[in-house]
């Protein structure tokens, strides 16, 4: 179950990252109020999560996941450069995150 909230948490940090740029420096109000939204439940599912795993696997998959996450919503909604780099990177990031959660490091 903490696992699962690691999950979810990294995929709200994709969209607090998200509504981050949409905001506009936080000049645009609606995507302000839902980085807000998605910032909280992220931290919020991340410090739960903490009660049952060890934060250096935990907090490596949460950032991976968002940061990966982040990586090809850009790509693929916002307009953002596709190269084979970038997609070799984050296939690199999602490899990693399999092995911390293979490794057994957790509880």
């Amino acid at each position: 179950m903490a696992w699962l909230l690691v999950v979810v948490a990294g995929l709200l940090e994709t969209g607090f990252a998200v509504c981050l740029k949409l905001s506009h420096g936080f000049t645009r109000l609606w995507p302000t109020v839902a980085f807000c939204i998605f910032a909280l439940g992220s931290f919020g599912l991340l410090t739960l999560s903490l009660k049952k795993l060890d934060v250096g696997p935990a907090y490596a998959v949460w950032t991976g996941i968002g940061a990966a996450g982040t990586a090809i919503y850009g790509m693929i909604f916002l307009g953002d450069v596709v190269s084979t780099l970038k997609i070799v990177s984050i296939s690199l990031v999602i490899v990693g995150i399999v092995g911390l959660q293979l490794s057994g490091t957790s509880h």
